[in-house]
């Protein structure tokens, strides 16, 4: 059999506000509540709400033959428990169809696992019990932030009992292998890998609106038709990942992708020989080709697919460290507010307002970037760690 695995990240971060330096020692309240309500409004009336309908009405329309996945971190869970419930109400809808599949992740979107292995597993539980809380599953495949893997994180990931995990098909890690295939944890092989296929990912995430592309636009027959060219070597399985607000957020209402992804299903079920499967289904039908060794850490990020866009200046390098220098401190005093900042400054976005790539995929840092530089971000962001310090040390 031949699949197709659709998986979606949700997230959206707890955004800081501006926190001059003349703030420290005064102001203890860091998030800028304003901004972070207005734009998770914003985009639930543009993606969240409006797909989750869509996708709502696919699976009732073709039942048990159309199947997607989520992976949404607890700090968006947060959000949408304090400022959009309806948004909450949506995503429980879904999973009672038992067409949905959620993921494990980091509960903060954090890079705790490049860091702090017991920070790691105590997001990754926290944020277990959130999704059990409210859509009443177990996840038994994990998607760490930003598909950061390698041999070393696979294996706490099994460790933490863990089946399956998805990542990107790094180029340089596959060199001439597929990403259409199931591969394995090499140091323990029981964890099987699930990895991106970026091109095709991509087509949808990225390029679809682009005027300027050779392949614009993009119709459903044309996307079909290379589906089908992949069907034409043994290639099992591809994975189709991409962020949800791909969906009227990166490409607006009007470029036309609601009718594409409207449309799609049918196409794809009347037209090719592919199924739909959620993550762990795959797992469970497809048997590991090799195991695939990660030695360094990879990522989706970039041409590079690299920790570079979070770990790559001495800025980064500097608020990193020195936010998880206060681990013991925080947990020895186990205060409750200061934890909750602590969880929420580790959101990886902080890290990458401050990124410094400004060459072949500097405009997507911009798009993403609420600061007018790398410099203010890192700024900003100091000026918070340094009054949370005092507040440590009081």
């Amino acid at each position: 059999m031949k699949s197709i695995c659709f998986y979606f990240q949700v997230h959206q971060p707890f955004r800081l506000k501006k926190y001059s330096f003349f703030d420290i020692g005064g102001d203890h309240d860091y998030f800028d509540d304003y901004s972070n309500r207005t734009i998770l409004k914003k985009v639930a009336q543009k993606c969240y709400l409006p797909t989750n309908a869509l996708l709502l009405d696919l699976i009732k329309q073709y039942g048990k033959d159309f199947k997607v996945s989520f992976s949404l971190s607890g700090v968006f869970i947060d959000q949408i428990e304090q400022y959009a419930p309806e948004v909450l109400d949506s995503f429980i809808a879904l999973a009672e169809t038992g067409q949905v599949e959620f993921l494990s992740e980091t509960y903060a979107h954090s890079l705790s696992a490049l860091k702090s292995k017991p920070e790691f597993e105590h997001q990754v539980s926290e944020h277990r019990k959130k999704i059990e809380q409210h859509f009443k599953q177990k996840p038994t495949v994990f998607r760490n932030t930003e598909l950061i893997y390698s041999n070393r994180i696979g294996e706490m990931v099994h460790n933490m009992g863990y089946k399956g995990m998805i990542t990107e098909g790094a180029k340089h890690i596959l060199g001439w292998k597929s990403p259409n295939y199931l591969y394995a944890n090499v140091i323990n092989p029981k964890l099987k890998l699930l990895l991106k296929n970026y091109t095709l990912s991509d087509d949808i995430a990225f390029r679809f609106s682009n005027s300027a592309w050779d392949q614009w636009p993009l119709t459903v027959d044309k996307y079909t038709d290379w589906l089908n060219s992949a069907l034409q070597s043994d290639n099992e399985v591809i994975n189709l990942f991409m962020d949800y607000e791909t969906f009227g957020e990166h490409q607006w209402a009007d470029s036309g992708i609601f009718e594409f992804m409207r449309a799609l299903p049918e196409q794809v079920l009347k037209h090719t020989d592919f199924k739909f499967l959620t993550p762990n289904q795959v797992v469970k039908h497809y048997d590991v080709v090799s195991p695939l060794d990660v030695p360094y850490e990879i990522s989706w990020a970039d041409e590079e697919r690299d920790l570079t866009a979070w770990l790559g200046n001495d800025l980064q390098y500097d608020a990193f460290d020195k936010l998880y220098e206060l681990e013991d401190k925080l947990k020895e005093l186990g205060d409750e507010k200061l934890l909750k900042d602590w969880l929420y400054l580790q959101t990886s976005d902080h890290f990458y307002y401050m990124c410094t790539k400004w060459f072949s995929d500097g405009d997507v840092h911009k798009y993403f970037n609420p600061y007018q530089t790398p410099y203010a971000a890192y700024i900003n962001f100091m000026n918070v760690l340094s009054d949370f310090i005092t507040r440590i040390n009081k």
